[in-house]
């Protein structure tokens, strides 16, 4: 078949509406679709593994639709393009909604595609067609893609994919959603279709900061003596991570990272995430970047009257940078309390953090008659670097206080893998051990971090692992997934997948054989009510029976080992993992029984 990409025009010679659906994943390079298969789209599924032959698109087969989108969504994170994810008609789209729904909120652009109907009755099939087919589908989750369509003949399927790559990609990314009815998928296609150039309907371009705006922003940050930088979402851009690294260096402002991506290096002198509150607190700027929940970011919670009340003083400057608004949605409160600022600056962070680098250094060069300003920055350096490396000194310690706890503490584990895997080309691409792979870690370039969370829901870890290692497939770089395991529980059927199609990533169990967050909850009600916490465990604790996670990934085709509860048999049981994918570049899993913390 004719291999049409972005730019090239001409006739399709696809046979049916369905192949047509198939030119287009190709001429926008669509490299996978992942799917559980359903009747909805029985012909799409044909075109793509008979019409496409070797792929583009490749078929990649879950056993359920979350992991489908989970999957696609950790490989938007990992590649920063779409893939595919088919959904079968209402009973799978509602399969998929959790996940749709996380990449909503963790703005990854997935192009989840559909089948439906026949929405012509007459040609429906008694009791089955009826129950799958809705008036439209696309109402189940509008309120959680940036845009949905059905396109209503072949005429039509060209323009809608286009609208819908296009507004997938463009910022603020985000899941969007077409339906393809049963009969214009299996239409037999009488006068050849052209294809568009879709080159010609490209992305556009990146929104800058106004020149005004950029003037005030760039003067307050060079005046500013306590200054700090929040950064949350930068890291979709590389571009914006190396600028964000040249404005810290510039004026020597400390870095608070809220990981929604890779955004600073964590072993940088001026990453002083984790010292929030007091930098905070006599913070006089506050330089806020691509942060999703900036309310939240400058607050402190109350644990027992659950308010939350400032970290700063009333004397902050404010300047927020972000593109969060426009994609704003009336049904879910995603949105976040409104902060107070002094600059609001719609831009994007590519364009926007080498506007400012630029700027501010006009300024600091406009002003080097006055050294005094020079000296206080040096200071201010120093003293960062400073209380940086006390930091990462304190979370080493803490490591080697609790190396002998059994189980395995978080700590102790995040520092055993990290001896395992610092003299390899890694990428974690999954969970983040509470937070403990990013203090004990050198995460230090865009490729080891994918982001964190992932949204809103559990469920979500398996899956996008699955994809961010299936993005690095055959690049030689391994792929490290930290999955907690009552997130795993949601959607154990990934690593059938990773063994089917023969995906090579070590996922390291992160077992603490409870639904911790949960089990905090349980305390802080109990005590506050003078009520009993020994029963805090009830109905949230994953135990009795324990759940053999290694058996489970071995049931499945993945090399499984553990459970692991001693310190001393992590290292090796890891290292015989990493051997199994790094030489039979296939998947592997150490469970390790953990502390809840």
């Amino acid at each position: 078949m004719t291999a049409f990409t972005r730019g090239s025009t001409g006739m399709s010679p696809a046979a049916y509406g369905s192949d047509f659906i198939v030119d287009l994943m190709r001429a926008f390079d669509v490299e996978y679709a992942a799917c559980n298969p359903g009747a909805t789209f029985k012909w799409l599924h044909d075109s793509i593994v008979n019409y496409a032959g070797d792929g583009p698109p490749h078929m990649i087969e879950c056993t359920h639709e979350e992991i489908s989108v989970a999957l696609a969504h950790g490989y938007a994170k990992a590649t920063g393009k779409p893939m595919a994810a088919i959904v079968h008609n209402i009973v799978g789209l509602q399969h998929a909604t959790m996940a749709i729904y996380n990449a909503w909120c963790d703005i990854a652009p997935i192009m989840v595609l559909g089948g439906t109907g026949p929405m012509d009755l007459t040609t429906r099939r008694p009791n089955i067609d009826w129950l799958h087919t809705a008036l439209v589908q696309g109402n189940q989750i509008r309120d959680y893609v940036k845009w949905d369509d059905q396109p209503h003949n072949l005429e039509s399927v060209g323009e809608s994919f286009i609208r819908g790559y296009r507004v997938a990609t463009t910022e603020p990314q985000g899941p969007v959603y077409i339906c393809y009815d049963a009969d214009l998928q299996a239409q037999r296609i009488e006068v050849p279709m052209a294809m568009p150039d879709v080159g010609r309907y490209s992305t556009g371009t990146p929104p800058a900061i106004d020149p005004e705006a950029l003037r005030l922003a760039s003067g307050w940050l060079a005046e500013a003596q306590r200054p700090v930088i929040i950064a949350d979402f930068v890291g979709q851009n590389e571009k914006a991570t190396s600028a964000l690294v040249d404005l810290a260096e510039l004026l020597a402002l400390p870095v608070l990272d809220r990981v929604g991506r890779y955004n600073f290096p964590s072993n940088h002198p001026l990453d002083l995430t984790g010292a929030e509150g007091e930098l905070l607190a006599e913070a006089d700027l506050v330089l806020a970047l691509n942060v999703k929940d900036l309310f939240g970011a400058l607050s402190a919670r109350d644990a027992v009257s659950h308010g939350s009340f400032s970290r700063l003083t009333d004397s902050t400057k404010i300047i927020q940078v972000s593109l969060w608004e426009q994609r704003v949605r009336g049904w879910t409160t995603d949105i976040q309390r409104i902060p107070q600022v002094d600059l609001n600056i719609p831009a994007d962070m590519s364009v926007a953090l080498p506007q400012l680098v630029a700027a501010c250094r006009e300024v600091i060069e406009g002003n080097s008659a006055s050294p005094s300003a020079a000296g206080e920055r040096e200071q201010r350096r120093a003293r960062l670097t400073e209380r940086h490396d006390q930091l990462r000194s304190e979370w080493r310690q803490r490591a080697q206080e609790t190396s002998e706890q059994t189980p395995v503490s978080v700590s102790k584990l995040a520092s055993d893998l990290w001896d395992c895997i610092k003299g390899e080309d890694w990428v974690l691409v999954g969970g983040n051990l509470a937070g403990w792979a990013r203090r004990i870690w050198d995460i230090n370039k865009p490729q080891h971090f994918q982001g964190g969370s992932g949204g809103a829901g559990l469920g979500y870890v398996a899956g996008a692992a699955l994809g961010g290692a299936l993005a690095f497939k055959g690049t030689g770089k391994l792929c490290v997934s930290l999955q907690p395991d009552g997130d795993f529980m949601f959607s154990p059927g990934a690593l059938w997948t990773a063994a089917h199609h023969r995906i090579p990533y070590l996922t390291i169990m992160h077992n603490n054989r409870t639904y911790f967050n949960s089990e905090e909850h349980a305390v802080d009600v109990a005590r506050n009510r003078e009520r009993d916490v020994e029963k805090r465990g009830e109905g949230i604790w994953i135990s009795g029976p324990e759940i053999d996670y290694a058996a489970m990934a071995r049931s499945m085709g993945v090399y499984g080992e553990g459970p692991v509860d001693r310190p001393e048999d992590v290292i090796p049981a890891v290292q015989r993992a990493m051997r199994v994918v790094q030489e039979q570049q296939l998947p592997a899993l150490v469970d390790v029984v953990c502390q809840p913390r």
